[in-house]
């Protein structure tokens, strides 16, 4: 899935879900059981301010992240909001990406490597919009907003109590790059170096001096899942595929695991971040 360039959701869609969270948001507000609620009511109930829920409803900002779970907490409705929640974050990936985003909350474990970005479920929101206006300079602020918002949602998967093991492997470019400018970049670091310390997380740096290997030419990500077999999901600058057949996935894992055992340990790696963010 891309980390770069997500593109808007396809148009054969038959219902927009930010339409329809709209929708039910104002309908569970003026057919609340008790009463109806006027819009400061429910923002009251839900602990967010009245025009949160009046851009909500019209559908004229992003949605936070944490309002879905708030919603279904006041109005009972057993997850609702979550759910669709979850299709517009999706709907705002590029078609061949949305597999991908709907397994990610079901996944055992996730093992990726990254030879030009951090991953989006590792990027700080400041380093998500710098490499998103990069891949759409023409996108407006509203769009923009939407589109970091979405991606930084969808790393609540890390948080928790049963989080995916994360195995992520970055090519060293990815960390000398200054994406954002120094400060944007020495909090992206920061972030990484927090985040490789959980003990679900393994974090490793590919030096470049490691030479060619069989990922050299994009990024790749395999995901375990308990609806079946592993899958994996690969990616060049503007397109990506699922993979499902075992021999093309037995291979990948194989060029996964050359990488972790040419990558730096964890420590060294960290080193590595701390010295690169140091040096900004």
């Amino acid at each position: 899935m891309s980390d770069q360039h997500d593109a808007p959701g396809s148009a054969e869609a038959v219902e927009d879900p930010r339409r329809v969270f709209a929708e039910e948001c104002r309908n569970d507000r003026e057919l609340y059981p008790e009463r109806r609620l006027n819009q400061t009511q429910l923002a009251k109930m839900a602990r967010v301010s009245k025009s949160t829920i009046s851009r909500v409803e019209a559908g004229t900002s992003p949605i936070p992240p944490e309002l879905p779970a708030l919603l279904d907490q006041v109005f009972k409705t057993d997850g609702k909001y979550k759910r669709l929640y979850a299709d517009i974050t999706a709907q705002s990936f590029a078609m061949h990406s949305r597999r991908r985003i709907e397994l990610e909350p079901k996944a055992l474990s996730i093992t990726e490597w990254s030879p030009t970005v951090v991953p989006g479920l590792l990027q700080t929101p400041g380093y998500a919009r710098a490499v998103l206006r990069g891949g759409n300079p023409r996108a407006s602020e509203k769009e923009l907003a939407e589109k970091v918002n979405s991606r930084i949602a969808r790393q609540r998967i890390l948080e928790g109590s049963a989080p995916p093991d994360f195995s992520v492997v970055l090519c060293e470019s990815v960390i000398r790059r200054t994406v954002g400018g120094n400060e944007v970049m020495r909090e992206q670091l920061a972030a990484l170096l927090a985040q490789g310390s959980r003990p679900t997380i393994v974090l490793q740096v590919l030096p470049l001096d490691a030479g060619a290997h069989g990922l050299v030419d994009g990024s790749m990500s395999i995901l375990t899942t308990t609806e079946g077999p592993p899958i994996a999901y690969a990616e060049g600058v503007r397109s990506g595929a699922v993979i499902e057949e075992s021999a093309e996935l037995r291979q990948l894992s194989w060029f996964y695991n050359v990488l972790t055992a040419s990558a730096l340990s964890r420590d060294a790696s960290a080193q590595m971040i701390r010295k690169s963010m140091e040096a900004l």
